[in-house]
């Protein structure tokens, strides 16, 4: 008897990981989009605490904005989008291994998955996505690690700089992480980081080629060169080419 009951216990634990999966791999885009940041202090310094503090809802507008309007672009209406600044958290989100093997990044996944159900079990609520927002000083830390989500579980590690100067293009990256917890592949070469002709190009067929005028938002940069491209200056010098709308479902 008790061993059925386990089975069963097993095979409902499993159809709800089953579930989960699935909804993760096909968006609803009929309904609105909650998409919780949750702030951290991720150097443990007095002025990024402060940069923390004076975060505000109005900062999101921008990066809401723009995914409606592009969204519509596609799919001839926006998807209603909606940012909720959730509470500041003390515990980091565990790191992602460095030059890891595929074991660690599997250890990796589960660890962080752990750490955002803890967090959502503490009264997230159920938001489509969740980000946590990794801030550093930028007098302190001069270039930060590469950020990362995933597109089951939703979640995403967002490492960003703590400064007014640097806010659009923290917004560039939220929006990058954010699509990739929708589906979005990345379409920069991981060793150079230049964008992927044509994948990573905004406008591919362009002649002249160069210089291009906007950045593919998974390919990161605006090419100016074959070997060179530029950080956009903020999400204005961005947008969502057609093979970023497939893979997220904006259009089949």
């Amino acid at each position: 008897m008790w061993k059925n009951i386990r089975v069963i216990i097993l095979l409902a634990i499993l159809l709800v990981v089953a579930v989960n999966a699935w909804r993760d791999m096909n968006q609803d885009w009929t309904k609105p989009i909650i998409v919780l940041l949750h702030p951290i202090n991720a150097d443990g310094q007095t002025a990024t605490d402060k940069y923390i503090q004076q975060l505000s809802i109005d900062d999101l507008d921008e990066p809401k904005q723009y995914l409606e309007e592009q969204s519509k672009n596609f799919r001839g209406q926006p998807i209603q989008f909606y940012f909720q600044l959730g509470r500041k958290l003390e515990q980091l989100p565990p790191k992602v291994p460095e030059n890891g093997g595929a074991l660690d990044n599997i250890l990796w996944s589960l660890k962080f998955r752990y750490y955002a159900w803890k967090q959502h079990k503490n009264g997230d609520g159920a938001p489509a996505l969740t980000l946590y927002l990794n801030y550093y000083d930028p007098k302190l830390t001069n270039q930060v690690k590469h950020s990362t989500a995933l597109e089951r579980g939703r979640i995403g590690i967002v490492n960003l700089f703590a400064s007014k100067k640097q806010s659009e293009q923290n917004k560039v990256v939220l929006v990058h992480e954010l699509l990739h917890t929708f589906g979005a592949k990345d379409k920069y070469d991981l060793m150079t980081g230049q964008p992927i002709f044509p994948l990573g190009y905004a406008h591919p067929e362009q002649k002249p080629l160069y210089p291009q005028q906007y950045a593919e938002i998974m390919g990161g940069y605006v090419p100016i060169s074959a070997t060179k491209s530029k950080v956009p200056d903020n999400l204005q010098d961005t947008m969502l080419s057609d093979l970023t709308a497939q893979e997220i479902g904006w259009i089949k």
